[in-house]
């Protein structure tokens, strides 16, 4: 199937890893040019080497902090100089954060928010001219489940997921004059560099504690029985994006395995 993204230049924060990088290389095998944004040039720069050569993409990473708006409004400069404009930005900066009210501390809160709030409208923000001019502008926000039906000791990624939800929908309704639609894919529990952080601290006080071990930990607690792989949430960021999904917009689409407890 044709996805109609030839040509289109997408802008994923959070791209160096994990799902973000899996929507970089969904896209680029589209023919979407793709600019890769987080905090770390070399991780940058190593992801952008292996997309390209999984998919001879045109890809590029730029690196910004997406919870300081004047580095935002940088790398989107970068990327209208590079590409000539934007037609798809996918708001995936972000890491898991949970605990409870007594242990959440306002950095917490300010870190979580600056990162998967205020980054998500910084970047918005930045890239809404260029999208109003493309036509067939898209927004892609990552959240969770969590967001939806938050469980104890979730905080403050509840919290600021929840945020991108409501985000999402308000941002569908104004921006749908213009023709650009707004969703969020909420995600669950995939193969990531976090979780795999998680198991080598394991690791190394249980050597016999594989990494499949760990892989089948999780799996446990989905009802498909098994963890993601990134790579199923990159595919759908990319249907998302895609002229194939033109009459899609407002909506939280659950990518978790099934454990979401609401639809």
């Amino acid at each position: 199937m044709d996805l109609g993204l030839n040509g289109k230049v997408a802008i994923i924060t959070g791209g160096s890893d994990g799902i973000g990088k899996a929507a970089a290389i969904s896209m680029a095998k589209e023919g979407a040019k793709v600019a890769i944004v987080g905090r770390t040039q070399f991780k940058l720069d190593t992801a952008v080497a292996e997309i390209r050569s999984e998919t001879g993409g045109n890809v590029i990473g730029v690196s910004a902090d997406v919870s300081v708006e004047a580095k935002v409004q940088a790398m989107v400069r970068r990327v209208v100089d590079e590409f000539g404009g934007v037609d798809i930005l996918v708001n995936n900066a972000g890491t898991s954060s949970a605990k409870t009210l007594e242990m959440m501390t306002d950095e917490d809160l300010t870190i979580d928010f600056g990162i998967k709030v205020y980054g998500a409208i910084y970047c918005a923000r930045a890239v809404l001219p260029h999208l109003k001019a493309s036509g067939t502008g898209v927004i892609v926000n990552t959240t969770t489940p969590g967001g939806k039906a938050s469980g104890p000791g979730g905080q403050p990624t509840s919290l600021s997921r929840s945020a991108g939800i409501s985000l999402t929908k308000s941002w569908a309704g104004e921006l749908a004059q213009y023709n650009i639609r707004v969703n969020t894919i909420c995600v669950g529990t995939f193969k990531s560099g976090q979780h795999r952080a998680r198991w080598e601290a394991a690791n190394a006080t249980d050597p016999n504690y594989s990494l499949e071990d760990h892989w089948e930990t999780f799996g446990d607690r989905i009802p498909l029985g098994r963890i993601g792989e990134a790579q199923e949430a990159g595919d759908v960021i990319c249907f998302l994006a895609s002229a194939r999904a033109s009459y899609v917009t407002g909506t939280a689409i659950n990518v978790d395995g099934g454990t979401a407890p609401v639809v």
